[in-house]
């Protein structure tokens, strides 16, 4: 059974850091394009970061280019987000998700994306 489990959120000052992981099960990363989504309370859920299949390209939110950074792991089948200088503003659920398809691109429209996580709560106190 395809699953993905998003773990690594918490509290943090602002400033801090964290690492969020995504874990995926029942298949193989390594051709599929995943992305990170967080949405907070009121707000849409928006796109925060993407990594292409085979991780040849990657694409950031301009509110976090130069904060945070996606990698895949294929060997452990895993794709992390690095948060460093986390803000008061990127407190929300963060959710990873995978293209079913191989060998895309990916991007930040949630319809692209055809499997999802439940979700990890980041929370940065000013």
């Amino acid at each position: 059974q395809l699953q993905l489990v998003e773990s690594g959120g918490g509290l943090v000052q602002s400033g801090g850091s964290l690492r969020l992981t995504c874990s995926a099960s029942g298949f193989a990363l390594t051709y599929h394009s995943i992305g990170w989504f967080r949405q907070a309370p009121g707000k849409e859920r928006e796109g925060v970061a993407c990594i292409s299949s085979q991780g040849a390209s990657s694409t950031y939110v301009d509110s976090v280019r130069g904060r945070f950074a996606i990698s895949k792991h294929n060997t452990a089948n895993v794709v992390y987000l690095q948060m460093d200088n986390l803000k008061p503003e990127d407190s929300a659920v963060y959710s990873c998700a995978v293209v079913r398809a191989v060998f895309t691109t990916c991007g930040f429209t949630p319809a692209q994306y055809d499997y999802w996580g439940r979700g990890t709560q980041v929370t940065v106190s000013s």
